[in-house]
């Protein structure tokens, strides 16, 4: 499995913990053994992205509330778009991926788990990040 793969699954894990509530770490474990992910690559691959948002947590869904248009607010946001952006604000700022790889993988994401709109929108909103953050 490749790394966008594995970053699917980190995607997939991020969104289930949105939705659900519980133990964390027995979701986490319910989730592998369910979806028969028993590579340890990919197995820490998922575990690293999952607690790197988590720790972040705060500081990412400011950066989303930041470079959203004047009448959104995050909670308008679906889960599927929000756990695209947490992922992929997360590998930007935090594990440095460059950006062009971040964007991409979270547009391909958003074509693949989102409504019509959601890769424009999520390009939009990491476009605005990376023009204000990384290139400043």
């Amino acid at each position: 499995m490749n790394r966008a793969n594995s970053r699917e699954e980190a995607f997939k894990l991020l969104y289930s913990m949105e939705i659900q509530q519980g133990n964390e770490e027995e979701q986490i474990e319910l989730y592998f053994a369910n979806n028969e992910i028993e590579d340890p690559k990919i197995q820490k691959y998922v575990r690293n992205s999952w607690n790197g948002v988590r720790q972040n947590q705060k500081a990412i869904c400011e950066k989303i509330s930041e470079h959203l248009k004047a009448e959104w607010d995050i909670e308008r946001l679906s889960k599927v778009n929000l756990s695209i952006l947490k992922l992929a604000i997360y590998e930007l700022l935090y594990k440095k991926i460059p950006y062009k790889v971040a964007i991409n993988e979270a547009i391909e994401l958003a074509k693949k788990y989102g409504e019509d709109n959601s890769a424009s929108f999520v390009n939009g909103v990491l476009a605005s990040i990376v023009k204000s953050e990384l290139q400043a």
